[in-house]
């Protein structure tokens, strides 16, 4: 097992479109970091550097204390998950799982040794003599697991390992993915477009877009304090609410900002002349009769609602003049006696509003 570590690396492909730039981070080793962004935000680039599927343009990635830049995928003992398994379909699963061992040219008893225990850890020991055809999708993910795991590698990596499966097989190989990187402590980068994946999987979490890193941090820290606009617009769901504010001072000497026309104090923030934008949790918005806005509450109407069971997502527009208003999405516990058209009052809580500067940064962020 082994770190992993990004300095300042770059990928830029001949046409000049740069997929990765200037990433720098490290993975301890042990520890399991997803890497999550949007479509085409250079997270399998950033794998595929790792496995050395993929030319480094410039930077440096090491892999424990070797560069690995100028080594071959085949010297650098990682292993790799790919969406679509890439199972040999003539094979068995226990053929899978021996065909790199017999690479290696491993002894008979050592690959022995090695398939079983691979097995057992992801409960494939009876699926070992079926093709590929014969498996489920998540059998056959399982085997791609344990193909990679028989080999030992310092270094696992998974490329959206789950993007092929239902949504309900979905949780159950996440959480197993879980348990073998607790039982085995190997190195894992997990890159996937799904942050539940990234909240519920990861040690610390990597944010991409645009081949740049946003942020990397434990995932309750990435959801309460994010690091710029971007992380706070993407990690959540739904999203933070982000509209452009401006904040001023009221007659009560208050920091306040606008929204929709209706002055909302904030805590811990200065006036600032410049524009900002304002950023609010779903759950941390309350919904109350529209009589209580005259009590701090904004007022606003229902625009539309989404029933989820345990949870209702209220869609209201704060009023406003003549620009539409602003658009906010609470998150209300059960299913409230609410309806569309209805007017309410929105109360929100100065101490959960977050604010980013023009150039997107969180306000108080020291890496301003």
């Amino acid at each position: 097992m082994a770190s992993v570590e990004f300095e300042h690396v770059d990928r830029i492909f001949p046409d000049g479109t740069r997929a990765v730039a200037d990433c720098s981070m490290r993975i301890e080793d042990g520890e399991l970091v997803v890497v999550v962004g949007p479509s085409g935000s250079g997270k399998s680039t950033l794998l595929r550097m790792v496995a050395g599927l993929e030319e480094i343009t410039a930077g440096t990635v090491r892999i424990g204390e070797r560069v690995v830049n100028a080594l071959s995928p085949q010297e650098r003992n990682v292993a790799m998950v790919f969406q679509d398994y890439a199972l040999y379909p003539y094979l068995s699963a226990r053929g899978n799982l021996e065909f790199p061992l017999r690479m290696r040219r491993l002894s008979r008893a050592e690959m022995r040794r090695r398939v079983e225990r691979a097995a057992d850890l992801l409960g494939i020991g009876p699926l070992l003599e079926r093709l590929p055809k014969q498996l489920s999708g998540g059998q056959r993910q399982r085997v791609a697991m344990g193909r990679a795991l028989v080999r030992e590698p310092s270094v696992f990596l998974l490329d959206e390992p789950l993007s092929n499966l239902d949504a309900k097989l979905r949780v159950q190989v996440r959480a197993e993915i879980g348990e073998l990187q607790a039982r085995t402590h190997t190195t894992m980068i997990y890159v996937t477009h799904d942050q539940v994946e990234a909240m519920t999987l990861g040690d610390r979490v990597a944010v991409l877009d645009r081949g740049r890193v946003q942020q990397v941090a434990p995932p309750r820290d990435l959801y309460d304090r994010p690091a710029n606009a971007f992380v706070a617009g993407f990690i959540g769901n739904p999203p933070m609410n982000l509209f452009p504010t401006r904040l001023s001072l009221d007659d009560r000497g208050r920091v306040v900002m606008d929204l929709g026309g209706q002055p909302v104090p904030v805590s811990g923030a200065a006036a600032h002349a410049a524009p900002v934008t304002a950023g609010i949790r779903p759950e941390s918005l309350r919904l109350v009769p529209a009589g209580a806005a005259d009590g701090g509450a904004v007022r606003g109407v229902v625009e539309h609602l989404e029933y989820l069971g345990h949870e209702t997502q209220a869609h209201v527009r704060v009023a406003t003049g003549g620009d539409g208003g602003v658009r906010l999405v609470a998150r209300v516990q059960g299913m409230p006696g609410l309806a569309k058209g209805e007017p309410v009052g929105v109360q929100i809580d100065p101490d959960r509003v977050h604010l980013f500067g023009e150039d997107g940064r969180a306000l108080g962020d020291p890496r301003r």
